[in-house]
């Protein structure tokens, strides 16, 4: 089975983690937000990063509305 995310996104997760470690991180556009807290954003924001460089991920779920 082939995987889900390339290594190098996996790499760029890392460095989010250890940057959310360093609480260097900063949430919203531009980083203008407040820190990084949870290790469920900063997954995100390394997710996002990979995705930006073009890297193996896959699409963003989205929230699907009830008819």
């Amino acid at each position: 089975m082939p995987r889900k995310y390339s290594r190098g996104a996996s790499r760029d997760v890392k460095s989010a983690m250890r940057r959310r470690k360093r609480g260097t991180p900063r949430s919203g556009k531009g980083g203008r937000g407040g820190k990084v807290k949870s290790r469920k954003q900063a997954i995100a924001i390394g997710l996002s990063e990979a995705r930006k460089k073009g890297k193996k991920v896959p699409r963003k779920r989205t929230s699907r509305r009830k008819k």
